[in-house]
């Protein structure tokens, strides 16, 4: 948001309604800033003043902000609990868990578990290894599909429209590693179908590759993905690649998927399958 005072706006232009006002100011919030004076608030929200203390007012009653001893506000609890009911949040989260702990156990590396938003890999789940590659990866972090090796595993199986749409897009470059040829992501997206897994090598740091495999959900489609992030140099991809299906596999006849009931279904494969 600017800092200038806003102009009036045209009749082209859109009013924010009182609902997007609301939203706005939660909206303020993001890892880079938890924590914000209404000041602050108002200014990220591009609301005045006044108004951002009412709706702030209003949230804080509620319960979804909460101010510390210093005035200043934080995310409340309240949304942590609205956000439990989310399918793919929390309830996925606890689903997986064992799994992505065996999955931990058995490599001692970062273990990961996300969902697609959009053009984007939401991470809502993240086990640390002690000594494992540094990731820039935490609980409720957003990257490009195609750059992750969670986004690709996701980016394979969404609908044939969105996927070139995706290509068509601009795709954002981290590392000279990154992927930012249609072509060549039309032909990865092809192989990890093909497979069953995903390999992502040094596309967001360079020195870190993930091996990925998507979760399905009761009705054959995906619904999620996991992944484990290790150092590339010495990288075993042949053994790491078995290790993340099965926790795939696991996790996806956890949240109801039946592989006989949907060897027939067009375009479902098999996590734990072998290629």
């Amino acid at each position: 948001m600017t800092d200038l005072p806003r102009s009036r706006p045209s009749p082209a232009e859109h009013t924010p309604t009182a609902p997007e006002r609301l939203l706005s100011v939660l909206a303020a919030f993001d890892h880079g800033h938890p924590a914000l004076s209404l000041t602050e608030i108002s200014r990220r929200a591009g609301l005045s003043l006044t108004t951002a203390h009412r709706l702030v007012r209003a949230l804080t009653r509620w319960g979804a902000l909460e101010r510390d001893p210093s005035g200043v506000y934080h995310v409340g609890l309240r949304l942590w609990e609205v956000a439990a009911l989310a399918p793919r949040g929390l309830a996925l989260r606890q689903v997986a868990l064992p799994y992505l702990e065996d999955l931990y156990e058995a490599t001692h590396e970062n273990v990961q578990l996300a969902v697609r938003d959009g053009g984007e890999v939401v991470y809502i789940e993240w086990l640390a290894g002690r000594s494992s590659v540094g990731v820039h990866i935490r609980v409720g972090a957003r990257w490009p599909l195609h750059a992750t090796g969670v986004g690709l595993a996701l980016l394979a199986h969404g609908e044939p429209e969105f996927q070139e749409a995706y290509r068509a897009g601009p795709l954002a470059s981290f590392t000279p590693y990154t992927i930012t040829d249609p072509g060549l992501l039309r032909r990865v997206l092809a192989e990890v179908r093909r497979t069953g897994a995903a390999v992502s090598d040094r596309q967001v740091t360079d020195d870190a590759l993930s091996v990925a495999a998507p979760l399905y959900g009761p009705d054959g489609t995906v619904t999620a993905a996991v992944s484990v992030v290790v150092p590339h140099a010495g990288a075993r991809v042949p053994a790491l690649v078995p290790a993340v299906r099965v926790a795939a596999r696991g996790i996806s006849r956890a949240l109801g998927w039946r592989p006989e009931a949907a060897a027939g279904s067009r375009g479902t494969e098999d996590p734990g399958r072998c290629s």
